[in-house]
């Protein structure tokens, strides 16, 4: 997920290796990059590893479409996993330098696609029942997981036994039931919730 900080120096060292990693599958072990500093916020592996825990069963030969993607770590983990294919939706474009060189690093290549795109243009490449997972992980404070579910339910992406899952700060107003798309289950990780959704 990229934030956009005003303090961010044109000139400042962008790539930084992190503890970030993918934590299972053919990729398992591969370090990632992402921007140093606070223009990410980068899934923790404490949190990463508990989502992928509840849907385990669901990730394999799925079609997932992985929203505000950030340095890709997601949907990469989504890849290692056993994913059939990911899309990824990120419109900033140091962002997607990154998304690249993990990629490259990790040699998921051929599952992987980038759309080089704003989340709510994007929706206009995907067809009806497109996607079995959908994951975003939005700007904190904003409101965006109501906006985005919402045409995600009007553009009918979500395959019929789909699911949905959506990082946010605990204090974000996320809607327990959207159009036709409820809240399943909740978790809290400190000050980061992660909301699972499904078609009713």
């Amino acid at each position: 997920m990229y934030v956009n900080n005003k303090n961010y120096k044109e000139n400042a060292v962008y790539i930084l290796l992190t503890n970030m990693r993918i934590i299972s599958g053919k990729a398992r072990g591969i370090k990632l990059t992402t921007i140093e500093g606070i223009s990410t916020r980068p899934t923790t592996d404490r949190i990463k590893e508990n989502i992928f825990n509840i849907i385990a069963f669901e990730i394999g030969e799925s079609d997932v479409l992985d929203l505000f993607s950030g340095s890709g770590a997601i949907g990469l983990e989504f890849a290692s996993r056993g994913a059939k294919k990911v899309s990824m939706v990120e419109n900033n474009p140091k962002c997607i330098k990154f998304i690249k060189a993990n990629i490259n690093a990790t040699s998921l290549n051929d599952l992987v696609e980038i759309y080089t795109e704003n989340v709510f243009n994007s929706f206009r490449f995907f067809s009806s029942n497109s996607f079995d997972i959908i994951f975003m992980d939005p700007p904190y404070s904003k409101n965006l997981v109501n906006e985005t579910i919402e045409l995600i339910a009007e553009k009918k992406i979500l395959k019929k036994d789909g699911i949905i899952i959506a990082e946010h700060d605990i204090k974000d107003e996320v809607f327990e039931k959207i159009c036709d798309i409820e809240k399943y289950k909740y978790k809290k990780y400190g000050k980061t919730g992660v909301s699972f959704y499904r078609r009713k």
